[in-house]
């Protein structure tokens, strides 16, 4: 018993749901609404794909949903053709706007790449040239450091001849000299 009440609430739920629910007739040119639910009922009306239909019931068993159309009438249409999607009509315009905002995008990148690369392309022509003068800098440094080097060591024996010449020209003024001025002592002492 409980599970008789329990499956009668889940599928009065379950229609419940389903009616007053929108949704849209599928991509087919048209479908025709008849009078039951079936092919045997009379026609009473057609309804193009992608026009927006409400749900009032579902026969299952025949494969027919009731629906009411924009136009306010209500019939019975083959479920096969009832459709959760809006149709192409609804959705085309929004596609072809989105497709449009991605290709702006798209071409707004490509920009950006090309920019991007054109820079990369001028940031390696300055680093090779910057990479070119830093030999040559470093060329002139190692030369100017063994030409210091060398004037260090002109300037040491220069100074070591300096000193020499110096200390020589004292020696002989220093032993000639005495020997050039008469003394005046006197011979006798002692």
């Amino acid at each position: 018993m409980r599970k008789k009440t329990l499956l009668l609430i889940t599928l009065t739920f379950l229609c419940i749901s389903a009616n007053g629910a929108t949704r849209y007739v599928s991509e087919n040119l048209h479908t025709f609404i008849h009078s039951g639910a079936g092919t045997k009922y009379k026609i009473i009306g057609s309804v193009n794909a992608g026009d927006k239909i409400e749900i009032l019931q579902t026969n299952k068993a025949a494969g027919f949903t009731l629906i009411r159309d924009l136009k306010g009438r209500k019939g019975w249409i083959n479920s096969k053709y009832v459709s959760q999607k809006a149709g192409l009509k609804e959705r085309l315009p929004k596609l072809e706007s989105k497709l449009e905002k991605l290709n702006i995008q798209l071409n707004t990148s490509k920009q950006n790449i090309k920019s991007s690369t054109n820079e990369l392309e001028k940031l390696q022509n300055t680093n090779l040239t910057l990479k070119e003068e830093l030999k040559q800098i470093q060329a002139l440094n190692n030369d100017l450091n063994s030409k210091l080097d060398t004037k260090q060591n002109d300037l040491l024996m220069r100074w070591f001849t300096y000193g020499g010449i110096v200390g020589g020209v004292g020696l002989f003024l220093g032993l000639i000299i005495p020997l050039l001025i008469p003394s005046r002592r006197n011979k006798k002492r002692w």
